[in-house]
């Protein structure tokens, strides 16, 4: 990895770990201590400022070893680097559901997608984008598509679930290609839901949709929010765990 000179800058990178190429940022700032984090898009290290050369690489031998160490233990960690390809032929797992990629490449500016009646998804994408572009604009299209599939069936377990334990008027439920929450409730009464969520299991899926259905009595994470939980789900700290533990190989 290219190391650059003490200027208090972002230096960007990867660092290969296990066999398994890794995006790195480093932060060198005003700062007394050595701090190593696992963020959204990359594993992150800060400096202090001012270190040596010789400190500097001490710190990224050490950085690599902690990289090592948290991705053998965490499972999810590691999966939440890995870059997800596709290629036409293939199959896409989704729940209990089973999809076949026919993928083709034109000479065209923009990417679209379709669900066949067959469970063909049907992928016409430009030949101009490549690379990580292609990639997350693949993801995106994927799960655009297969949200449309599964919202019936999503809308009415939410109705379901809201009809035998909170009884509150719900104005939309969706689901959206989003990474920073498994799902959400918002002041006009929508629940909103991670197309993430479609690869867990029918009972967290479950816990995120009355999570978000006891905001609709409680808008916080007060005792009294988590006692509605708990009513509908006594066991749901085993869903909490499970979502942490394996959350982050699910995506498209």
């Amino acid at each position: 990895m290219r190391r650059k000179k003490n200027t208090g800058s972002l230096e960007k990178g990867a660092l290969e770990v296990n066999g398994q190429t890794v995006p790195v940022k480093i932060y060198r700032e005003r700062r007394y201590n050595v701090r190593a984090s696992i963020g959204k898009q990359a594993a992150i290290l800060r400096l202090p400022l001012g270190m040596s050369e010789t400190e500097q690489r001490e710190r990224l031998d050490w950085f690599q070893q902690w990289l090592s160490k948290t991705l053998k233990r965490n499972e999810s960690v590691a999966a939440h680097f890995e870059t997800k390809t596709y290629k036409d032929g293939d199959t896409l797992l989704v729940g209990k559901r089973s999809y076949r990629l026919r993928i083709c490449f034109e000479d065209r500016q923009s990417h679209s997608g379709k669900l066949e009646k067959d469970k063909t998804i049907s992928l016409k994408l430009s030949r101009h984008d490549q690379g990580d572009s292609l990639n997350r604009n693949i993801q995106h299209l994927l799960s655009r598509i297969v949200a449309q599939d599964f919202l019936p069936e999503i809308t009415r377990r939410v109705h379901q679930l809201n009809d035998k334990y909170f009884q509150r008027p719900i104005q939309a439920v969706r689901l959206k290609y989003n990474f920073s929450n498994w799902g959400s409730c918002s002041a006009k009464r929508n629940i909103n839901l991670s197309t993430r969520l479609l690869f867990a299991p029918d009972e967290v899926i479950d816990y995120v949709i009355i999570h978000e259905l006891a905001h609709l009595v409680e808008l916080n994470h007060s005792p009294r929010f988590w006692k509605l939980v708990a009513n509908a789900m006594p066991d749901y700290e085993v869903k909490e765990r499970w979502l942490k533990e394996h959350g982050g190989k699910l995506g498209f």
